[in-house]
């Protein structure tokens, strides 16, 4: 499939970009500054563009079979508004070019999945540690849902280091998390990449831990 990558280059990006050219895909980074890809593939093409550049991103967008997502801002208190008017303009384009997968990482306690976590660890992580790049994952989480793509918002927990397991619970059913909801990146990336071909968690949102 020809993929585009938006965010391959923070942590889980990369990763995601390696998995994708591992697994055959045709892999469209689409970043800020094109040396913070570190990949070098036949099947990798890194297009430097900002967010708010609409022609840059149709000429990415126009032909690709979906888009995948892993921007989140990187600031607990300054909401990213250039990252939310990024997702507006990424899918207002794939509805114009019918183009229309679309998988966004979100994160765990964005939208309904703030009730599946006990207190008071609901009020010092969601409604105070995160309150604002959660409050953005709700705005974009929003749009996507308003759209007619065929969308997955996936909701990882705690994003930790360690390696590829494969070992991970999913759904999007209401649940109440218990003990950690640590996942790895790698595991993460992997996910994401399955959600291509998997109609599982079409037009959902899930939930998904190790």
């Amino acid at each position: 499939m020809k993929i585009v990558i938006f965010g391959a280059s923070g942590k889980t990006g990369s990763l995601l970009v390696e998995e994708a050219l591992a697994s055959g895909h045709e892999v469209t980074a689409y970043v800020r500054k094109p040396e913070s890809v570190k990949s070098d593939h036949i099947n990798l093409k890194v297009v430097a563009g900002d967010l708010n550049e609409k022609d840059k991103l149709r000429k990415v967008i126009t032909g690709s079979d979906a888009c995948i997502s892993t921007l989140g801002g990187n600031s607990l208190t300054k909401h990213s508004h250039e990252i939310i008017r990024g997702i507006d303009n990424i899918v207002s384009i794939m509805e114009e070019e019918s183009v229309s997968r679309f998988i966004y990482m979100s994160s765990f306690g964005a939208g309904e999945s703030r009730n599946y976590m006990p207190q008071p660890a609901r009020f010092l992580i969601v409604d105070f540690m995160l309150h604002v790049p959660l409050a953005d994952h709700n705005t974009n989480e929003r749009r996507i849902k308003g759209s007619n793509l065929k969308w997955t918002i996936v909701r990882p927990g705690g994003l930790t280091n360690g390696p590829k397991t494969g070992n991970l619970k999913h759904g999007c059913e209401h649940t109440k998390l218990k003990g950690s909801s640590g996942i790895s990146r790698a595991n993460v990336a992997s996910f994401l990449l399955d959600q291509l071909t998997s109609k599982e968690y079409l037009n959902k949102s899930v939930w998904l831990h190790d």
